[in-house]
């Protein structure tokens, strides 16, 4: 079978990799790039565990083809953080105890991240519609509503 040269950017860095044609990029990820932040909860894009920002817009991961990501920028949860310092959002999620298994935690920081870059100062309603598409089986989703809506105060200094 035929492998597919992509070239994109991932996290601010120029990364070219090769890849079948039916390798999803949840696949291209894990298995070639050895990036292993992005979690696979169903393979079907309704749990939200792979979740990425593709081009400044949310995307299941593994709904999407490696080769796809040709020319694109992505952004996976291990580009959420500023070298060696947490994010404003990790930090929160880890203060309000936003998490338990993991699971979920890098598809709900990629999607609060892109709320937040889109809507500085979101209300309750529009963290957890944006948040929807994540689904999380330990927390109940208050301390992570909760998380988000504390980074975004403090992201806007207030």
């Amino acid at each position: 079978m035929a492998k597919q040269h992509v070239m994109t950017t991932i996290n601010d860095n120029a990364v070219e990799f090769l890849c079948d044609m039916h390798q999803t990029m949840l696949d291209v990820l894990r298995d070639e790039l050895h990036m292993m932040g992005t979690k696979e909860g169903c393979g079907t894009g309704d749990c939200g565990a792979c979740t990425i920002n593709v081009n400044g817009r949310m995307a299941c991961s593994c709904l999407m083809l490696g080769a796809e990501a040709q020319g694109k920028t992505i952004t996976t949860v291990e580009g959420i953080a500023q070298s060696d310092k947490l994010h404003t959002l990790q930090r929160k999620f880890i203060e309000h105890a936003a998490l338990q298994c993991g699971i979920c935690t890098p598809g709900m920081l990629v999607a609060a991240k892109t709320l937040l870059d889109k809507n500085k100062n979101p209300t309750e309603e529009e963290v957890r519609y944006w948040l929807a598409g994540n689904l999380c089986r330990c927390t109940g989703y208050n301390a992570i509503v909760t998380a988000v809506l504390d980074a975004a105060k403090e992201m806007r200094g207030a």
